[in-house]
């Protein structure tokens, strides 16, 4: 039970980190991102790289969410902005093929062979009699000061309150003379190097392939959908639900049954309460 609880807290800070961020930039943006994923995986080559070239873990890592972070405001405002005005199909097609375009560049530099990204700690821990990696304990700590410091960024900053201005009415933040393409741009920033920062976190302990988006995209899809599209709340707590859930038929069945959970729960979700959980398209 013990190692239930520990693993599935572990799963879905992971979730939650990914979850938050894509939530994050349909809020405000009213897109949805099918680029996110990459964002995880060119967090986790990131640190492999910069730690392969001799450079310090930490600095690696701070280094790989910068990139990912800056990457992604290119993205923005390369690919997105030109067609966010036209319609919601043509921002997936471009983030999709965005994301295409990140693993074909991930395979050519690093081949199709898994890669093992540092652990930030490396020592283990005994929790009730249950060895417990503290990698997995830094993933859940770090899950939660970065949700709670972004949720401390949005509640109580001047720059905060333009997101909350520009999710809630776009058009009358813009006439109270906030730069909806600057907070665009930022919020973009946020959600990848938050990604990035799961990414880090996680690539000790999950596989670190050019394929790596594909899986935390479908999860964090099923969380916003599950939770309310917009909503950071409902993000969390549907990113609670699937972790543990994951958690637990892995524990009683087996593993290879985790991964239909979150598509049968989006499924579901779909057909008898389409809104999600909280009902509302409410960013915060």
């Amino acid at each position: 039970m013990v190692e239930i609880l520990i693993q599935g807290a572990v799963s879905s800070a992971i979730y939650a980190m990914l979850a938050v961020g894509f939530t994050l930039i349909f809020g405000v943006a009213r897109i949805l991102n099918l680029a996110h994923g990459s964002f995880y995986a060119l967090g986790a080559y990131g640190a492999y790289f910069f730690t392969s070239i001799d450079l310090p873990l930490v600095p690696a890592a701070l280094l790989s969410i910068a990139f990912v972070a800056v990457f992604g405001v290119l993205m923005e405002r390369v690919f997105v902005r030109p067609m966010r005005t036209q319609s919601l199909l043509a921002v997936l097609m471009i983030t999709l093929a965005v994301a295409l375009a990140v693993e074909q560049a991930l395979f050519l530099s690093f081949g199709s062979e898994y890669r093992n990204v540092p652990a930030l700690v490396s020592t283990k821990f005994t929790i009730a009699g249950v060895d417990v990696a503290g990698q997995r304990l830094l993933t859940l700590g770090a899950g939660v000061v970065l949700i709670g410091a972004l949720w401390l960024f949005i509640q109580r900053t001047r720059l905060g309150s333009a997101i909350l201005a520009i999710s809630q009415d776009p058009e009358a933040a813009q006439y109270m003379g906030i730069p909806s393409d600057r907070i665009f741009a930022l919020v973009m920033a946020l959600s990848a190097g938050l990604a990035a920062a799961a990414g880090i976190l996680a690539g000790p302990f999950l596989t670190v392939q050019p394929t790596m988006w594909l899986l935390p995209i479908v999860k964090a899809f099923a969380i916003v959908v599950v939770g309310g599209l917009g909503s950071i709340p409902g993000s969390i707590l549907a990113a609670l639900m699937l972790g543990y859930a994951e958690t637990i038929v892995a524990y009683l069945i087996s593993t290879s049954w985790t991964e239909i959970i979150s598509v049968l729960a989006t499924l579901l979700m779909l057909v008898f309460r389409p809104a999600g959980i909280f009902g509302k398209r409410a960013a915060f």
